[in-house]
């Protein structure tokens, strides 16, 4: 019997995910994105897991869509409703918990899409992106153009998106793609501590600042930071001054473990 071609293992509240399509690279066949969308769909639904570390099996985080099958069956994007099987995007952007992708080698084209889907990036020493969509002849459909340029500005976007140069892992450090590299064996117990200290915050307030920072960004400034007072002034509502004084208890002994 094969292995899955998606692994999910569960640690506490974080679920990490693996693209295992390793000897493919794991290129995003189409029966590599369903499982994704069906993936994410049930951890959507499971009350024990509030953040998902997304990584990838091999030498690749993803080398992008299946060339070998899109040359036989065409480039299905999965943005229609026939295709919402293996519509990627619209499944990472319902989940509401933090996505955490653990960049651990290649990320190509559809695969450096796959990469912006998540909320925070960490890479290994080993990884590399790279869009190659004018160089294959496709348009990006998963949001690679306009939120490169949000990411690292317009002209590094690009510069990245009209030549199809790879970019390293410390040049996209510093470029503020990724928060940080690690050594390839320290990347995925770095993401996933990241991820534990993310599921000890607040559960309801986590969910609710996901979605504001992600509603915000889609305005212009004016408009989000109204949207952002609207939604205090409804969240105070349900805060007593008891849980305040509790949770502030509960911060400042956090500080003072953090500072030793």
């Amino acid at each position: 019997m094969s292995e899955p071609i998606v692994l999910v293992e569960r640690d506490g509240a974080v679920a990490l995910v693996t693209l295992n399509r390793a000897d493919a690279l794991n290129a995003l066949s189409r029966a590599l994105r369903a499982e994704i969308v069906k993936v994410f769909t049930e951890l959507k639904d499971d009350p024990d897991i509030r953040a998902v570390v997304l990584t990838g099996a091999g030498r690749a985080f993803t080398a992008g869509i299946d060339l070998k099958e899109a040359g036989q069956t065409g480039f299905a994007l999965g943005a229609d409703e026939d295709s919402k099987a293996i519509n990627m995007l619209a499944a990472l952007e319902a989940y509401p918990w933090p996505i955490i992708g653990a960049i651990n080698g290649f990320a190509i084209t559809g695969g450096f899409e796959l990469a912006l889907m998540c909320d925070v990036l960490l890479a290994s020493e080993h990884a590399k992106f790279a869009d190659t969509h004018a160089r294959v002849g496709i348009v990006p459909g998963w949001g690679l153009s306009q939120k490169l340029s949000r990411l690292i500005g317009i002209s590094r976007a690009k510069e990245l998106s009209f030549t199809g140069n790879f970019l390293d892992a410390h040049t996209a450090e510093r470029w503020g793609l990724v928060n940080r590299v690690y050594p390839h064996d320290e990347l995925v117990p770095a993401a996933m501590k990241l991820a534990q200290e993310m599921t000890g915050t607040q559960p309801v307030l986590l969910r609710k600042y996901k979605a504001l920072i992600d509603d915000g960004f889609g305005m212009n400034f004016a408009a989000a930071m109204k949207e952002e007072v609207k939604r205090s002034i409804e969240h105070s509502a349900s805060v007593s001054a008891e849980a305040v004084e509790e949770a502030r208890k509960q911060v400042t002994a956090r500080g003072r473990d953090q500072q030793g």
